[in-house]
């Protein structure tokens, strides 16, 4: 499968969700190039960046598993 360069955005709303969501980061790392976490305390919610280099079919995977997740929100980017 042809791997193309790709953006995660998420949006964490539920801090419980946290460790589940490293969990799943982790077990995609081979694919993530890197990765950017910003709190933002005083709106109760945190934004993560992902870049990832990976087929279409793994971006989906990652992103509809993080999407699943109770007050987590994302939206995967692909270049053409």
């Amino acid at each position: 499968m042809e791997e193309k360069i790709g953006v995660i955005a998420v949006i964490v709303k539920d801090f419980e969700q946290v460790e589940r969501v490293n969990e799943l980061l982790h077990e995609h790392r081979d694919c993530i190039v890197g990765r950017l976490g910003l709190p933002f305390r005083e709106e109760k919610l945190a934004v993560i960046s992902l870049v990832l280099k990976a087929s279409q079919e793994k971006v989906n995977a990652l992103s509809g598993k993080l999407g699943m997740l109770k007050g987590v929100s994302c939206k995967a980017f692909l270049n053409k």
